[in-house]
Formats: C-alpha cells, sequence, structure tokens
C-alpha cells in the first residue's frame, strides 16, 4: 500500500486510470440515445452506461484490491450493503449527474473516493465530457489536470456565488424545506445561486474558485466523498448544514470555499430535514 510515491499510490494510480475508462465509456455514448429507467422517483434516473461504468470499476477494483471494501451507486441500489468500517473503503459513483448525461448537459463525472480507517485518503473525479481531471490526495493539495487549484479567499456570503440543488427526491417535505431555503438564500441576497446537476463537479467549482458555496440535503456518500478531500485539499471547508463535523452517511451537505462561508450559510437555512441514512 505505499511506495516511494506515498502511501496508497497503488490505489490512487488505478482510481486516475479507471476514471479515465469510465470517462471514454460515458464520452461514447454521451450523443446517442439512452435507455433509461427510473429507481424511485420519476426524476431519479439510470441508464445502461451508470451500470457499465460501475460493473468494470467495481471488476478491476477487487481483482487489484480483493480484500477491500466497495460502495457503488448502482450496486447499493440493487441490493448490496452499504457499510463504512475501518477497511480500506471505495466509494464510486459511476456517472454523477446521470440526469446531465440524459440530456447530453456537459456536467458529468465519474466519482471515486478511497477511505482507510473512515479517513479519506484521496479523491478522483474526471469530468468526461469537457476532460477534466480532479484529483486529490490527503496532504497533498489539489488539481485539475494536473494544474493545482485553490478556493476563492471571499468571507462574505452576500458577495458569493451559490449551488443549490433540487436533487431527484420529491418528497413533499423535503422540498417545502429546499424551497424555504431557495428563498432564505436569495433574499440573503447573494450575488447569484446556481444548479450544475453534479455533487461532485459543483464540489470541484468552489475547490477551482469558480464559486463560493454548495449544500444539499439528500445526496449520498458515493455523491461527495471524493470531493470532500479535493475541496478540502484546495483550501475549502466541508461540514454538516448544523455546523457539525460532516458524516459521509448522513445524506447532508454544506460546503464553502471558508469556513466563513460555510457557517453564514448554514445560519440561514433549515437543516432539521432528517433522511434515512446511508448504512441504515
Amino acid at each position: 500500500m505505499s511506495s516511494e510515491n506515498g502511501t496508497y499510490y497503488a490505489e490512487y494510480e488505478a482510481a486516475v486510470r479507471l476514471a479515465k475508462k469510465g470517462g471514454e465509456m460515458i464520452r461514447e455514448a454521451f450523443h446517442k440515445r439512452k435507455n433509461v429507467e427510473c429507481k424511485g422517483w420519476s426524476t431519479d434516473l439510470v441508464t445502461e452506461t451508470d451500470e457499465a461504468v460501475e460493473k468494470m470499476i467495481l471488476t478491476e477494483l477487487r481483482t487489484l484490491f480483493p480484500g477491500h471494501n466497495y460502495i457503488g451507486e448502482e450496486s447499493v441500489a440493487a441490493g448490496a450493503t452499504c457499510v463504512l468500517d475501518q477497511r480500506p473503503t471505495w466509494m464510486i459513483d459511476p456517472v454523477d449527474g446521470t440526469t446531465n448525461f440524459v440530456h447530453s448537459f456537459p456536467f458529468v463525472a465519474v466519482s471515486i473516493g478511497f477511505l482507510v480507517n473512515k479517513q479519506l485518503e484521496f479523491g478522483v473525479i474526471y469530468n468526461a465530457p469537457q476532460d477534466k481531471m480532479y484529483t486529490a490526495r490527503r496532504g497533498k493539495g489539489a488539481f485539475c489536470n494536473g494544474q493545482s487549484i485553490h478556493v476563492t479567499e471571499l468571507t462574505d456570503l452576500k458577495k458569493a456565488v451559490v449551488i443549490m440543488e433540487v436533487g431527484g427526491d420529491r418528497d413533499k417535505t423535503r422540498m417545502e424545506v429546499i424551497h424555504h431555503n431557495y428563498r432564505q438564500v436569495s433574499m440573503h441576497p447573494v450575488h447569484s445561486i446556481r444548479a450544475m446537476g453534479s455533487a461532485a463537479l459543483n464540489m470541484c467549482s468552489i475547490a477551482s474558485g469558480e464559486c463560493e458555496a454548495y449544500y444539499e440535503l439528500g445526496i449520498h456518500c458515493w455523491d461527495f466523498a471524493a470531493g470532500t478531500i479535493i475541496l478540502r485539499e484546495a483550501g475549502g471547508f466541508v461540514c454538516d448544514p448544523d455546523g457539525s463535523d460532516v458524516d459521509l452517511m448522513a445524506r447532508r451537505l454544506m460546503c464553502g470555499c471558508s469556513e466563513d462561508i460555510a457557517r453564514q450559510f448554514c445560519s440561514i437555512i433549515r437543516h432539521d430535514l432528517l433522511q434515512k441514512r446511508d448504512d441504515e
């Protein structure tokens, strides 16, 4: 697990290689007609490409690292357990931004996070349509296509561009909270609100200095594991929307280019919505 390039470098190299390979599969299918199914709500989509990319990644990783733990979006949807423990654990979203993929909107990514003892060691996020590879290893900084990236130095939420997503779950109670928070933020006010449809790339946008904050309720661990370490290594801050430490299994996320921005955001939104955890 260690080499002259650092701890877990073999795993990191494999993640980069497989993210690129998955990205090639996404690009091949990007402008073609897709076979689309719904996993629950009519807004929660899955395609044959989601399943094929995840199968490819998991097959290769299990051959290379047979003793590791694997959490993949489509595997969990099919009934696999979602357990985060002390083992080396891979969190994989084969096509983050499936709705974007279905509509050929170019914010679609392969997202791979790797943890040991519940601590993030690296993250790899590949925006396939735009050929942007975001990477970070613990303590070594964050990069896009090999170039160092960093958050902005903004500390005033009123001067920020923020990201807020609706998500695929349209439960009435959840949507009431989402709409309330949208009004709160828009009237705060902030400079503008965006929704790009990919949690992984939302976090990379903050890491790259393109916007300043992002929150979402109801997402899953595979959506934001890789993005968490990339954003942190770029100088950003990640927590729960109530201001406490982020819990990858709690399906709640607040991000900021700075702790000040994140905590200002927390202070103006409702964060009392609790949904079933990923490990329940």
